[in-house]
């Protein structure tokens, strides 16, 4: 495999003017028109040959110049396409079209991009335009895009290491896992997967409910990690501070090989990230992290679709899959060694379907060892039906309107936000509900609107509205809140709903409205996210009088509702049925992200019904899979 390129080279006419790597993928360059129009069978006869993907591209000294390309493009293109933008990627001899519709972008089986690239000889790409605009996709996009000679020389030298030379014949083939994190607890996500070949961290973050100390990160001083160099790749299972907080900060340290996610999960990672930044400025304190080391991090990304199939080093190929939990959230199908063992890491997971999401997905390839979360993992987290919670909801939020209170519902930014955005905008839109104003404050919008950019990782029902110019994310019954007056004015009016983070009232907008909401019994909070233990929305939830926020105590007479059939995660029988329903079914589980009662009793619970070997790490704990 060390020499893939020349053999490849070999294989094709003399036209082939360079062949490098683009991380797994291998991309050929080409001075000769004709070849660039008409030699796709013949790069596919090499494609079957390697089994490998290859992509055909021209030098930049054949390419159309940028003016006369984009001349061309709105020619092809209809303009009910509506297209907002076109970004060139001269390095990579490819551009991105941005348009509202991109499906009358690509034409009937592919013949507009077909034209576009043999009229120009660049290689088209085509994204939706983002129905909210979003300052944050197109930040990361320019990172991506603009003088990124050394992002095609990153991805070459990835490409590189992965196929160097390596054998399972020549060593005493091994898998462990380590816990560096959410090893009987919830939060700072981070394990170490390794082989006698490589390391590979799967996720990295934060445990949000501590506010400071050692607790709140993962154990990364291991003698297992050493050089933060020795990591062949990071892992992002989706985008949630306790998944992802760290990374950033990997990248400030030195670190500078890849991370692997979605496109949906690394905007929103980049944008929480920013977010983190602000909100230590905001507490005086100094930041974890700076927004260049975002930057690293976004320039370093290698973005996978669900079902995409890629190799990370020499011995360890990865899929993902839908995890159901948020946007672009994924569970990582994970084979070592050429077949050797294969671990899913489930990360978090949610299998049922929801409003915003289709359910995660548990049929795999091959599966030895599995790991899940146990966030809702004991007996007593059995979800009742999603129709009767929902009842509940509007029930308690109709009521509360009727004795002219108000309503706050603190959510995370991500996944859970939307949902609740999508529920109450329909019952206002509707009238089961009063029409009342429904305020966003915080993230949510911003993410939302990420949201609006990747309709296709979103459910059949929420995609085929969007598709329809029907997207419920733009309802006129939504309005956002951008300013201290905009949010003054919603304290001092009347009845409404206000949905902000942060969703545990450890920060955020959520806390200056509960400041002005909690001492008034007509008024209503919604906990429907987990809560951690030690937030002050765990103490809210659990029944304290009084509480302290920004050293300023907060006396509680309003009405403190938990509504457990709402969350982005599994609830127990959802995780018995995801284990259950399984294909094929693991041989060993390994249960995590979860406090100790919740992990022992699903562990417990797993392994009576299915008689499966059931394991609960504690943090530090190397478990040996293979």
């Amino acid at each position: 495999m060390a020499d893939i390129l020349k053999s490849i080279k070999e294989d094709l006419p003399k036209v082939i003017t360079d062949a490098e790597f683009e991380g797994a993928n291998i991309v050929l360059y080409t001075s000769d028109k004709e070849f660039f129009k008409s030699g796709e069978r013949k790069i596919k006869d090499v494609v079957d040959k390697v089994k490998k993907r290859i992509e055909l591209r021209a030098e930049q000294n054949i390419l159309a110049s940028e003016e006369e390309t984009e001349k061309t493009i709105r020619a092809l293109v209809p303009e009910e396409a509506e297209i907002t933008q076109i970004i060139f990627d001269v390095q990579r001899s490819s551009l991105v079209i941005e348009a509202k519709r991109p499906g009358l972008v690509i034409g009937k089986q592919g013949f507009i991009l077909s034209d576009v690239r043999k009229a120009t000889f660049w290689t088209p790409n085509v994204r939706r335009s983002s129905s909210i605009p979003s300052k944050i996709t197109e930040k990361i996009r320019s990172v991506l895009y603009a003088n990124n000679a050394y992002r095609r020389k990153f991805l070459n030298e990835i490409g590189k290491k992965i196929y160097s030379e390596w054998s399972s014949e020549k060593m005493d083939m091994w898998v462990r896992l380590t816990y560096l994190g959410s090893g009987r607890q919830v939060g700072r996500s981070c394990l170490l997967l390794q082989t006698p070949n490589s390391k590979v961290l799967l996720d990295c973050g934060i445990n949000p409910a501590i506010p400071d100390g050692p607790e709140r990160f993962p154990y990364l001083n291991v003698p297992e990690i050493g050089d933060l160099n020795s990591i062949n790749a990071i892992i992002l299972s989706h985008a949630h501070t306790d998944h992802a907080g760290v990374i950033p900060y990997l990248y400030k340290m030195g670190y500078r090989g890849p991370v692997y996610l979605t496109e949906p999960t690394r905007d929103i990672a980049a944008l929480l990230a920013l977010d983190f930044i602000g909100v230590a400025y905001k507490q005086a304190a100094s930041p974890l992290y700076k927004a260049e080391d975002i930057k690293e991090m976004v320039r370093h990304s290698i973005s996978l679709e669900y079902g995409e199939v890629t190799d990370i080093t020499p011995d360890i190929r990865i899929t993902f899959y839908n995890a159901g939990h948020v946007l672009g959230s994924a569970q990582v199908h994970i084979n070592v060694g050429n077949g050797l063992h294969n671990l899913v890491y489930g990360a978090d997971t949610k299998y049922s379907k929801t409003r915003l999401l289709d359910p995660a997905v548990n049929h795999f390839p091959r599966v030895e060892t599995l790991t899940i979360e146990s966030t809702y993992g004991s007996r007593d987290d059995v979800l009742p039906p999603r129709q009767e919670v929902e009842n509940h909801f509007i029930d308690i939020v109709k009521k509360t309107i009727e004795r002219n209170g108000k309503i706050l519902l603190p959510e995370l930014g991500l996944g859970h936000a939307q949902e609740t955005v999508l529920r109450v905008e329909e019952a206002v839109r509707t009238g089961i509900l009063p029409k009342v104003p429904v305020y966003i404050d915080g993230m949510i919008w911003d993410i939302t609107a990420i949201h609006t950019a990747y309709p296709d990782f979103l459910s059949a029902s929420v995609r085929n509205q969007i598709f329809q110019d029907n997207n419920p994310f733009t309802s006129d019954m939504l309005k956002r809140i951008g300013s201290p007056a905009e949010r003054k004015e919603v304290i001092e009016g009347g009845p409404c709903i206000v949905i902000a983070t942060a969703g545990m009232l450890t920060g955020g907008a959520s806390v200056e409205y509960f400041k002005h909401f909690a001492g008034n019994a007509n008024n209503l909070i919604v906990f429907g996210c987990y809560q951690a233990l030690g937030s002050p929305g765990r103490q809210v939830q659990d029944g304290a009088k009084d509480i302290y926020l920004d050293n300023e105590k907060i006396e509680i007479n309003m009405q403190v509702e938990t509504i457990k059939g709402f969350s982005a995660h599994s609830g127990r029988n959802e995780l018995l049925q995801y284990v259950s329903r399984m294909n094929p079914k693991p041989k060993k589980i390994i249960i995590n992200h979860g406090e100790v009662s919740k992990s022992l009793d699903l562990a417990s619970s797993l392994y009576k019904l299915s008689r499966t070997e059931t394991v609960v790490p504690r943090n530090l704990e190397t478990i040996r899979l293979k």
